[in-house]
């Protein structure tokens, strides 16, 4: 039986654009013909999605899976951690919840894990023609090397040839390529074949000569310099990209003569960020993440984004007075938005023994409902009436709410909607449609939905931008020649200090 051809895409750090190179090769070796993969072997994130067998992924992987033509499959993200503290994270294996881990104690999970992970990538690579790895955080986390899945462990246990990509746009990159090989044991350093420059501005030019010096440094060559593409922010799986007072997208101008004035709160625990992106895709819909009382003055929406720990994020909000804040928007008349964790917390009461061990919590009390925790998590795809997912441990009592839409419920009287589904914001008609509710709501007569505006469109049109990058500006027959063979032989770096 055949093996495909497999490469791992590592990153200096997070939000490095690991996961859109992935999407971006996967994309262009699709529009060749090529039966193409992702797979990332262990992600930590609560960003995630349904897949077709009714299990949970990453979301980046179900986008990847997208541009690969695929459906999502809980075998391209078959270990997924859903952090819930500081401390501890959901485990899901295999798309279905394991246990609650520690950190201290994933090491006794290690083995099992392991090999989950490498039948897995060993039965994609008989299936397909090539399989694109995606690591995760950076390969240079020699503290955490024994329990590594995704980055050295993984292309240690595949034989897989690494490519490095660093985001240039964060300053230091150059050290930060170097010093992640040089401080690899030399059995992983083997494996890195070269390196990937991402979101560079300015003139390239400028950048040759470090790239030569670098090099002559590691034996290792660069296979592009990717530009800076302010168009590529849907689907953004990493928190450092999701923070209070960063604007979502790119604005547009209204088409009316008002815009809408968004804000969605930055949980602590947050899950699903990515709901509110079909919004900023809209023109003269301005939206912005909060996590100021103040900052909710003024809005014409409010949207209380997910949570995976939905009492604790909760008592974060009145701790720092935004339950309050959120409570006068709705007396004021302002539409808000409950999105599952969200939703919850708009009811009237949580009863939750499965994330927080606690009882008889009051929510908000916006939402005339009751909201029970139960241990077996809802995980389901809709496509009736409005295409979504739902990923929840949280169920619906006793209501006395009205229905919204057949996809959750809303508060008689008061523009205040709250559902479970992920992704209905997606619905071209729909989100036309209720925004247009929400402008006449807010008093904003002036601001007029456009028309035009296809956000799975532009997902689709985001892939292919981005696998353009690819082949305009990296040299695609050299990174693809890597899925031929083994790695090739490089010199072993040096820091000059006794290990």
């Amino acid at each position: 039986m055949t093996r495909a051809g497999a490469l791992l895409v590592a990153g200096t750090s997070s939000d490095a654009g690991k996961s859109m190179v992935v999407a971006g090769l996967c994309r262009l070796l699709a529009r060749r013909g090529v039966k193409v993969a992702p797979f990332k072997a262990q992600n930590m994130s609560n960003n995630s999605a349904v897949t077709v067998e009714g299990g949970e992924i990453g979301r980046a992987q179900a986008v990847q899976a997208r541009a690969a033509g695929l459906e999502p499959s809980v075998r391209f993200n078959p270990i997924l951690l859903k952090p819930g503290s500081d401390r501890s994270s959901q485990l899901v294996v295999r798309g279905r919840v394991a246990a609650t881990v520690r950190a201290a104690d994933y090491l006794t999970h290690r083995d099992r894990l392991a090999a989950v992970v490498n039948d897995e990538l060993a039965s994609l690579r008989t299936e397909f023609d090539a399989v694109i790895c995606e690591g995760a955080g950076s390969p240079a986390e020699i503290n955490l090397r024994a329990t590594d899945l995704a980055n050295m462990g993984l292309a240690r246990a595949g034989g897989l040839p690494v490519v490095l990509v660093g985001d240039i746009d964060r300053g230091g990159l150059l050290a930060h390529l170097f010093g992640t090989v040089a401080i690899l044991d030399p059995a992983d350093q083997a494996l890195i074949a070269g390196f990937l420059v991402n979101k560079f501005r300015g003139d390239a030019t400028l950048l040759e000569p470090g790239l030569r010096q670098l090099a002559a440094l590691t034996d290792r060559p660069s296979y592009g310099v990717l530009p800076y593409a302010q168009e590529l922010w849907l689907d953004t799986e990493d928190s450092v990209s999701v923070l209070a007072g960063r604007v979502v997208g790119i604005p547009q101008p209204p088409v009316g003569s008002q815009s809408l004035r968004v804000g969605a709160i930055r949980l602590p625990r947050i899950s699903n960020s990515t709901d509110i992106e079909a919004l900023a895709a809209e023109p003269g819909v301005q939206v912005r993440w909060i996590d100021d009382a103040a900052d909710a003055v003024g809005l014409d929406l409010l949207v209380l984004p997910g949570s995976k720990s939905t009492v604790a994020d909760l008592d974060w909000l009145r701790a720092r007075g935004l339950a309050e804040a959120i409570e006068a928007h709705a007396r004021r008349g302002g539409v808000t938005l409950g999105i599952c964790g969200g939703f919850q917390m708009l009811c009237r009461r949580i009863e939750d023994p499965v994330e927080s061990g606690r009882a008889a919590v009051p929510g908000l009390g916006l939402l005339d409902a009751e909201i029970e925790f139960v241990a077996e998590k809802t995980l389901a795809l809709h496509r009736e009436p409005l295409s979504g997912y739902e990923i929840h441990h949280g169920r619906l009592g006793t209501s006395a709410a009205a229905d919204w839409a057949g996809i959750g419920l809303c508060a008689p009287g008061r523009p205040v909607y709250g559902t479970h589904w992920h992704g209905v914001l997606d619905n071209n008609a729909f989100r036309r449609g209720w925004l247009t509710e929400v402008a006449a709501a807010a008093g904003r007569d002036g601001f007029v939905v456009a028309e035009d505006t296809d956000v799975p469109a532009r997902r689709d049109a985001q892939l292919d931008r981005m696998a353009d990058l690819l082949e305009e500006h990296a040299d695609v027959t050299a990174l693809l020649a890597l899925l031929d063979g083994p790695p090739p032989v490089r010199a072993t770096v040096s820091t000059g200090l006794r290990r």
